[in-house]
């Protein structure tokens, strides 16, 4: 059977480098690495203007809040810090050598996993600058801490479910030991029995592929999805797999799971194989203004261009960037901004295929916005009374539960942009 949830939408998949192997890009000359933190934890730089670093050594240290540490994915000599308009620093300018030395703290942990207590495995994480790697960047030895003693069941996402995208389905194929080395290593963290991988039905090479790598295990269990958008959405996620409903402001642990991306999984086993922190990460660059599409193997630090020119460069003139995938992704306004922890796939789009705008937006009442909501929302209503300026009524109308998938536009026949009046309305709700 395959599991699913109630709403959504069937997107076209457009997943055109899914036989695309990744493809591992010489870092270029000059990385941005950049300082940003989950919810705006500070971090302190621990390198000056000239100092020379080495590759996976440590150059930023999380200050306040829930943060983690910062890495160099090149030996070189530091050109410059870029700070913001607060004074803090954003970005660290390191110069490559060309020598990717690596630092002495780099060497594989050597204890047994069974010999290794709860507390040794969050430190080792931590100190690998491991964060959600699906987008969210939420620290990952943040979220073992909160749920340890609160969640008994584990699950892994290998949904993918965003069009274009398939830098996790790669890495199933090609890496299926990291994940589940990695996962194995978030069981006894958590004190867990058994994880289940839930991957959808259209990579079904790939849950092959780990369940073969899985052999007699009982640890893990693969989990088959319905190919549904945002099925990768881990509230989603633990409907589909559990029957349980995560209530308006709570986590997948107050209904007793917790949720790793695969590439998370994968992080957390090299950190412990190779004592390698989180210094490169597999980034889908794709589109119709791409030259050659392809899944690239890419350093923190370097930047969209760098991927795009690994990439061949420009075929079309491009009309629309974008970070992430195409519904839940961000605009990419500089293309010499660089790719973070959380950067899973660079997007580009001529005219020809960059959604049109349009002055008509006109709510025709169909209701396609309320069926495909996976928060059973009623999305309608939030966007005309976040047009109004009614933020209130939109509040009742429990907005704030909204995930922004961008299902209800998608479905729009009206082209009415849904998420947009949303997010104007969470926006200035916060702001009271």
């Amino acid at each position: 059977m395959t599991y699913t949830f109630d709403g959504g939408v069937y997107l076209p998949e457009n997943k055109s480098t899914a036989a695309s192997p990744t493809e591992k890009m010489t870092p270029p000359m000059v990385l941005k690495i950049p300082m940003s933190q989950y919810s705006g934890a500070s971090v302190r730089p621990l390198v000056s203007v000239g100092d020379r670093v080495l590759r996976g050594e440590k150059i930023g240290e999380a200050e306040g809040g829930v943060g983690c540490p910062v890495h160099s994915s090149v030996s070189g000599r530091v050109r410059e810090m870029i700070s913001s308009a607060d004074g803090s620093v954003s970005y660290i300018v390191i110069e490559n050598d060309g020598a990717y030395e690596l630092h002495p703290s780099v060497m594989p942990f050597e204890k047994k996993l069974t010999d290794t207590g709860a507390e040794e495995i969050i430190e080792i994480i931590k100190n690998a600058g491991i964060s959600g790697m699906g987008g969210a960047l939420f620290p990952t030895y943040a979220k073992i801490e909160a749920a340890v003693g609160k969640a008994e069941r584990l699950i892994v996402n290998c949904a993918e479910s965003e069009p274009y995208v398939t830098a996790n389905h790669r890495l199933m194929l090609e890496r299926p030991l990291e994940i589940i080395n990695g996962t194995k290593i978030l069981l006894k963290a958590l004190g867990i029995r058994m994880a289940e991988l839930a991957i959808e039905d259209n990579k079904l090479d790939a849950a092959d592929k780990l369940a073969e790598k899985i052999g007699e295990s009982k640890l893990l269990k693969i989990k088959v999805l319905r190919t549904k958008y945002p099925q990768g959405d881990e509230r989603q996620l633990v409907y589909a797999l559990t029957g349980r409903q995560i209530p308006a402001g709570k986590l997948p642990t107050d209904v007793g799971c917790v949720v790793f991306n695969a590439e998370t999984c994968a992080a957390v086993y090299r950190a412990f194989a190779y004592g390698l922190p989180l210094i490169e990460r597999v980034v889908t660059v794709a589109g119709d203004a791409v030259v050659t599409p392809k899944n690239v193997l890419a350093p923190i630090g370097a930047t969209y261009k760098d991927l795009i020119d690994f990439c061949g460069g420009f075929k079309k003139k491009p009309r629309k960037m974008i970070c992430g995938g195409p519904m839940m992704g961000s605009t990419i306004d500089d293309i010499n901004s660089p790719i973070d922890k959380g950067t899973s796939a660079v997007l580009v789009f001529s005219e020809e295929l960059a959604e049109p705008g349009s002055d008509e937006q006109v709510c025709i009442r169909c209701g396609r916005c309320i069926k495909s909501c996976p928060m059973h929302l009623m999305p309608n209503y939030l966007a005309l009374f976040s047009r109004e300026g009614r933020y209130e009524a939109a509040e009742e109308y429990d907005v704030m539960s909204c995930v922004e998938c961008g299902a209800c536009a998608y479905s729009c026949p009206g082209r009415v942009p849904i998420v947009q009046y949303i997010r104007e309305a969470k926006n200035a709700l916060c702001r009271k």
